[in-house]
């Protein structure tokens, strides 16, 4: 009996005493959490994975786009940016690349930061024909502008965003006015939204600038319009993204391309598992817009959305991490 007792000791001993090596070799991480609700819920999932199945001691700092990366690559802090659209960036994560203060381990959304013209899926159902810009901007009478029902109607952000400035001037470059279309100004965020689901619950005509992953298209399912034209990143920068330029051309939205950016020190200290979840880590568009979407109908803050996506999608999130945290994980929800 007392053989067996101190046996089962040491057993214990042996477990606590791996349990306390992954945590003192995974330590202490600071995420950013951005702005935004899809960076807010990825890095509520990562602190919830990291802190559970790794042993870590995981805390959330919230930033921005900007400072963020810029600290990452002067300082090398926060220590993880799961969600780092570097494409508003490049000089500086390019420096902070080559002076080794930030490492790129993979994508969280390797379908990109999609924007563009979109109309309901619907209606691209109902006109199979439909697929490009060109090919809205020859039936007005598909999406009726709500002031004169005799013209078409492309729906804009707010005054003050990229895609407001570009959708105008691509609404000038492919000629949409000549065609019969009128620009129309939402005012808002949620005047633009308000807009998509006024058309989809009446099931009526729309088209207009949007971007994804959203919540909303997660609720109201759109397609994206093609350009018709491949895109020209130099005409691009000289003149669809200028808004006092007089002569934009037709040119196709680039893809953003967003990365989890890590901290070198941090890389070099922590694991190889910790890393290997972290570039494994990955989940599509559609899958964020109808999380996304759940968390708004639900008022759910990031954390909720965290542990729902946990809960509701085993399949997936196990091929990210080792069995023995998989094992930590689903104990903890």
């Amino acid at each position: 009996m007392k053989k067996l007792f101190a046996s089962t000791c040491l057993t214990f001993g042996l477990i606590g005493g791996a349990s306390f090596a992954s945590a003192a070799e995974c330590g202490t991480v600071t995420i950013a959490s951005m702005n935004w609700q899809s960076a807010e819920v990825l890095s509520n999932l990562d602190k919830f994975i990291l802190n559970e199945g790794y042993g870590c001691e995981a805390e959330i700092t919230v930033g921005d786009t900007v400072p963020t990366i810029t600290s990452m690559a002067e300082k090398g802090q926060p220590d993880i940016a799961p969600e780092a659209w570097i494409d508003l960036l490049p000089d500086v994560v390019k420096k902070g690349t080559e002076e080794g203060r930030i490492v790129q381990v993979g994508s969280p959304l390797p379908d990109g930061g999609v924007q563009g013209w979109w109309i309901p899926k619907y209606l691209a159902d109902a006109h199979p024909d439909i697929k490009t810009i060109g090919d809205v901007l020859k039936h007005p009478e598909l999406f009726p502008d709500p002031e004169d029902p005799k013209k078409g109607a492309i729906y804009n952000g707010p005054q003050g965003w990229g895609g407001t400035v570009v959708t105008t001037q691509l609404y000038k470059a492919f000629e949409a006015e000549k065609a019969g279309f009128t620009l129309v100004d939402t005012g808002s965020a949620a005047g633009l939204d308000g807009s998509i689901s006024k058309a989809y619950e009446r099931k009526e005509g729309w088209a207009g600038y949007y971007w994804a992953p959203t919540a909303l298209l997660g609720k109201y399912e759109m397609v994206k319009l093609e350009a018709g034209v491949p895109n020209d990143a130099a005409e691009w920068k000289r003149c669809n993204t200028v808004a006092d330029c007089p002569d934009p051309k037709p040119n196709a939205w680039p893809v953003d391309k967003i990365v989890t950016l890590v901290a070198k020190p941090f890389s070099e200290k922590v694991g190889p598992e910790v890393m290997d979840y972290l570039t494994k880590r990955s989940w599509s568009n559609d899958t964020v817009n109808k999380l996304m979407a759940w968390m708004t109908d639900n008022q759910a803050t990031g954390e909720d959305g965290a542990k729902h996506f946990l809960k509701e999608n085993k399949d997936l999130w196990t091929k990210w991490v080792s069995p023995e945290a998989a094992t930590k994980i689903e104990a903890a929800l």
